[in-house]
C-alpha cells in the first residue's frame, strides 16, 4: 500500500472543507452511523469512521470566523443522528396506547435526541476551544469525549445509555477491560482507538498517511482481542452454593400486561413456567419479569394458590407492584420485587425490593405541577405523579446466597448494584421491554446488563418480559438465552462469582484517573 494513498486524502480533504448545510448533513449521516456500532447490528468501523469525521470537523472549525460555534454546530448534528438512531425504538411505547399517546411520538422522538446531542455539541465546542497540535489533540479529544459521556450519565438522574464502550459489548471477550474501569473507562479507551486514524491526518487536514492513521487502531483493538482472551481462558469454576435458577419469560404483549382484566391469565401463564421440578434438590430461584405481579401482597387468593403450586425448596423472586397507605389516607405505589417462600398452605413474603432509579416521564412525572395543568399527568401508571421512589441499592439473602436486585432501568447505571460493603453473590435483574418491540432497544439492554457482569465479578440470572431473557456468568458471557418473542423458561445454575474486580474497589475513580492523566499530557507542551 502507497502511504500517502490520494483517494484517502481527497475524502479527508472534502471533509475539513466541506461547510454549512452540507457540513451539518455529513456530521447527522456520521452520528447515525456511528450508532449501528451497537446491538444487533455491531458495525465497529462506522464508530471509528464517525468520531474521526468529527475530530476533522474540529480541526477544520479553527480556519472558520467562530470555531467554536462551528464545532458545536457539527457536534450537535453529529450527536442527534447518533441518538435518533440509537434511541429510535423509544417511541415503540407510545403505540402501545396509541389512541392516547401516538400522537406524542414524534415529539418524543426527536426532543430527548436534541437533548442529549447538547453533550456531544458541548463537548466539541470545548475541544475545539482548547485543541492542541499533533498527537495530542487526539488525547485530549478522547479526555473530552468521555468525560462528557460521564456527565450524560449523570446529570439531571443521567442516561447513560449507548455509551461508546458499549459497542464492544456484544462479545464478552471485547469487553473484559471493563473489569478494571468500568463501562465509562472502556468508553475512553473505545474513544482513544477511534480518534487513532487522525495520527495519519496532518494539521491542516488536507493529508493522510496510510501507516500512521491505520496500524496504531488495529495494533489497539488486537491488544484488547488479546486481554480478553487470556482472562476468558482462566481457571473456571462450577456452579455456587448449589443454587438453581429458572428463569421465566411469559411473552404477554404489553397491551395485555398493562389491562387488570388480564392479571388472571398472565398469572397462570407464568406459574406454569415454574411448575415443572427439574432442580435435582437444590433451592430453586423462580424468577418472574417485571410487574409479574401486581399487588400480590394484596390478593389472598394468588398467594394461596403459589404457596401450593410452586415446587418444594423454591423461592419466588416475582417483579410486582406494591401500594403503601399513609396515616392521612394518601397512597403511594412502588414499582417492587416481592421475594415469597412457600410455608405450608401460604405463601410467606420475606423481602421486597423498591426501585429506587425510575425513569422520568416514564414512571415519575419532573415538574408535576406544570405537566399536570397541561393535561399531561396521565402519561405516569399509578397515583397522581407515578412510582414512589425507593431507598437505594439492596442485597437480599435468598436460598443461602445473598443477591443484588435491580429493575429494569437500574441495570444501565455502572456502580450502582449494590450497597459498598455489601458485596453478593449475583444479581437477579427483572425487566420488561414489551414496550419497545422486536428492536434495537431490548437487545441494547441486554448489552448493558453483560456489563454490569464484567464490571462486579457477579453473575446474573434476567427475566424480561418479552425477551432477552438470560443467565450471564461473572465475565459476561451468556451461559443461556430465550430470544425475543419466545414463550419459556431457562434452568440453569447459578454460576459461581469471582474474587472482587479492580473496579468494584476503586469505582469510577480510576476512570477519572484516566482522564486527568490525559488530560495533563494533552496540554504539555514540548520545549
Amino acid at each position: 500500500m502507497k502511504e500517502n494513498p490520494a483517494t484517502m486524502s481527497a475524502v479527508i480533504g472534502y471533509f475539513a472543507n466541506v461547510c454549512g448545510w452540507r457540513r451539518w448533513a455529513v456530521a447527522f449521516f456520521a452520528g447515525a452511523g456511528a450508532a449501528l456500532s451497537m446491538a444487533p447490528f455491531y458495525f465497529f468501523p462506522l464508530l471509528v469512521a464517525g468520531y474521526t469525521i468529527l475530530a476533522v470537523f474540529i480541526d477544520a472549525s479553527k480556519k472558520q470566523k467562530r470555531p467554536r460555534f462551528s464545532a458545536f454546530i457539527a457536534g450537535w448534528w453529529f450527536g442527534f443522528g447518533y441518538f435518533l438512531l440509537g434511541i429510535y425504538w423509544m417511541a415503540f411505547s407510545f403505540f402501545v396506547q396509541a389512541d392516547e399517546f401516538a400522537w406524542m411520538a414524534p415529539f418524543a422522538i426527536t426532543a430527548l435526541p436534541a437533548f442529549l446531542a447538547l453533550f456531544t455539541a458541548a463537548a466539541s465546542a470545548l475541544s475545539c476551544a482548547f485543541w492542541p497540535h499533533g498527537w495530542r489533540r487526539i488525547i485530549f479529544f478522547t479526555v473530552i469525549f468521555a468525560s462528557f459521556e460521564f456527565l450524560r450519565g449523570h446529570v439531571l438522574t443521567g442516561l447513560p445509555w449507548n455509551l461508546s464502550g458499549q459497542a464492544l459489548a456484544g462479545a464478552a471477550i471485547w469487553a473484559q477491560t471493563a473489569a478494571w474501569y468500568g463501562a465509562y473507562g472502556l468508553s475512553f479507551v473505545v474513544i482513544l482507538i477511534c480518534v487513532l486514524p487522525m495520527l495519519g491526518v496532518s494539521d491542516a487536514g488536507n493529508n493522510f498517511n496510510w501507516k500512521k492513521g491505520v496500524l496504531p487502531p488495529v495494533i489497539a483493538i488486537a491488544f484488547l482481542l488479546l486481554v480478553g482472551w487470556l482472562r476468558l481462558i482462566g481457571i473456571e469454576s462450577g456452579p455456587q452454593k448449589e443454587i438453581s435458577l429458572r428463569v421465566v419469560q411469559p411473552n404477554i404483549s404489553q397491551r395485555e400486561k398493562i389491562d387488570p382484566s388480564f392479571w388472571g391469565e398472565n398469572f397462570n401463564k407464568q406459574l406454569s413456567l415454574s411448575q415443572s421440578t427439574n432442580s435435582n434438590d437444590h433451592n430453586l430461584i423462580i424468577i418472574w419479569p417485571e410487574n409479574g405481579v401486581p399487588l400480590l401482597d394484596e390478593s389472598q387468593r394468588a398467594m394461596t394458590i403459589l404457596a401450593t403450586s410452586l415446587p418444594e425448596k423454591s423461592v419466588l423472586v416475582a417483579g410486582a407492584v406494591r401500594r403503601t397507605n399513609a396515616n392521612n389516607g394518601a397512597q403511594s405505589f412502588y414499582n417492587s420485587i416481592s421475594i415469597a417462600s412457600p410455608v405450608g398452605d401460604s405463601l410467606l413474603i420475606t423481602g421486597q425490593y423498591d426501585k429506587h432509579h425510575l425513569v422520568p416521564f416514564g414512571e415519575y412525572l419532573p415538574f408535576f405541577g406544570i405537566l399536570d395543568a397541561v393535561g399531561l399527568a396521565q402519561l405516569t401508571p399509578y397515583g397522581d405523579a407515578g412510582f414512589a421512589r425507593g431507598e437505594g441499592p439492596a442485597t437480599f439473602k435468598i436460598a443461602g446466597a445473598e443477591f443484588a436486585l435491580l429493575i429494569c432501568y437500574e441495570a444501565i447505571f455502572p456502580g450502582e448494584i449494590y450497597p459498598k460493603g455489601q458485596r453478593p453473590d449475583g444479581i437477579i435483574t427483572v425487566t420488561n421491554d414489551a414496550w419497545f418491540g422486536d428492536s434495537s432497544g431490548p437487545r441494547q439492554h441486554l448489552d448493558q446488563a453483560r456489563l454490569r457482569s464484567i464490571e462486579s465479578g457477579l453473575p446474573m440470572a434476567r427475566s424480561a418480559n418479552t425477551g432477552i431473557s438470560a443467565v450471564i456468568d461473572a465475565k459476561g458471557r451468556i451461559i443461556e438465552k430465550l430470544p425475543l418473542y419466545e414463550r419459556g423458561k431457562i434452568d440453569a445454575p447459578l454460576p459461581r462469582k469471582l474474587s472482587q474486580t479492580l473496579y468494584g474497589v476503586v469505582g469510577d475513580w480510576l476512570f477519572g484517573a484516566m482522564c486527568l492523566v490525559g488530560l495533563i499530557v494533552s496540554r504539555t507542551r514540548k520545549k
